[in-house]
């Protein structure tokens, strides 16, 4: 096998993006051979824009009941990613899943309990993975050679989004519909290389405030307190309704401190153990030396293209993925933990309460209100680099 058919579940704002990318050859082993969504105008615009040798088809579940392709790219409303995922697997099909993994913890288990029992490949979309910046971060804090991480601090409110943008799809910004907001929508990403990078927290206190800046039912500003099991402490600070917005992330370990803003990597290097300097000096106040070094990356940063690429050839060669599918979990883990805290309004202990949450969301779906508005398709081209969005 040369190239592995692909076809893709959902062809709005990201899934058009996969198709158009695949279409154009950007991934070369890699063939879209199908696509579907539920939606009659975007079937339209498929027949518009892809090749004729396309198949269009009205709903996912049948897409993969016609066999007409490897592996499918699941690219729609979030509560639908584990039940299509599982599906996929029960046709024999490989699935790559866009982020988040779905909406409740208690769902994506059942998808990986699924991935488990199967030989298919199953892949995430975490295309942030693939960008130089904090892949090399994720190299200096697992290299141990600076210590443990003591703090973690990421303000990422460049996520800006206008009332448009709410207004775009009557599932968009409800807790029917999408299971959330800038946490689910938006953050999925950060907190994934959150947890990627220094591990998970093991308590969580979060402030989620719902449409504080937009006519919207779900969280569109948040603020989290966080502690990991080593004692390290870190705050996470994210909103759609900053401009300017900031993008920087802040790792203070035991010999120094990484400093990513704008794309730019710097790391201040302590000649010496803080823990150690702290303990054995005569100073009062004087901090250890140290100095401030610009980090230099390899520069490659091919994002969806890197992990589509990676999962053909993880599909044909058995080459590593940028995400395994099953890693899904841990980043919705802490955004479920975040919602929860808010909602009961006091610290929350990682795992969560997996019940707990789904009562709480059902009751929010149960008052929740599916918007009629005429969905528009925005173009997403350049919005998902390093400062950037899905």
């Amino acid at each position: 096998m040369d190239k592995i058919k692909l076809g893709i579940i959902g062809i709005g704002n990201m899934g058009s993006a996969h198709a158009l990318s695949l279409n154009a050859g950007n991934i070369p082993e890699l063939e879209l051979t199908a696509v579907a969504d539920l939606r009659e105008s975007r079937r339209s615009w498929a027949k518009e824009n892809l090749p004729e040798n396309v198949q269009i088809f009205a709903d996912g579940d049948s897409l993969m009941k016609a066999g007409c392709c490897d592996a499918v790219l699941i690219a729609v409303p979030h509560y639908d990613h584990p039940r299509l995922v599982i599906n996929a697997f029960e046709h024999g099909q490989h699935a790559m899943c866009e982020k988040p993994a779905g909406v409740y913890t208690q769902q994506v288990r059942e998808m990986n309990e699924a991935a488990a029992k199967t030989d298919r490949v199953f892949g995430m979309m975490f295309n942030q993975r693939t960008n130089p910046v904090y892949r090399k971060i994720y190299e200096m804090v697992h290299s141990q050679n600076y210590g443990a991480v003591k703090r973690v601090n990421w303000i990422i409110t460049d996520w800006y989004r206008t009332q448009a943008y709410y207004n775009s799809g009557g599932w968009r910004a409800t807790w029917g519909g999408e299971g959330g907001g800038v946490l689910t929508n938006q953050c999925p990403h950060n907190l994934d290389l959150l947890q990627w990078i220094c591990g998970m927290p093991s308590k969580v206190h979060a402030f989620c405030h719902m449409g504080k800046w937009h006519d919207i039912e779900v969280e569109d500003d948040v603020t989290a307190y966080m502690e990991f099991p080593n004692g390290a402490t870190g705050v996470f600070v994210t909103t759609t309704g900053d401009a300017p917005g900031t993008n920087r992330l802040e790792i203070t370990l035991e010999k120094g401190k990484i400093v990513c803003e704008n794309d730019i990597l710097r790391f201040y290097e302590l000649d010496c153990s803080e823990r150690e300097y702290c303990f054995t000096t005569q100073e009062g106040f004087q901090p250890p030396a140290g100095h401030w070094t610009d980090i230099v990356t390899d520069g490659e940063n091919l994002q969806h293209t890197g992990v589509l690429r990676a999962f053909a050839a993880n599909i044909l060669r058995g080459e590593p993925l940028v995400a395994n599918g099953e890693e899904g979990i841990n980043g919705l883990a802490l955004s479920n933990a975040m919602y929860l805290s808010g909602w009961l309004g006091k610290t929350v202990e990682l795992p969560i309460d997996e019940n707990l949450y789904l009562e709480k969301l059902n009751q929010l779906r149960a008052g929740s209100k599916i918007k009629e508005v005429e969905d528009i398709t925005f173009n997403t081209e350049g919005t998902y680099g390093s400062g950037g969005k899905p």
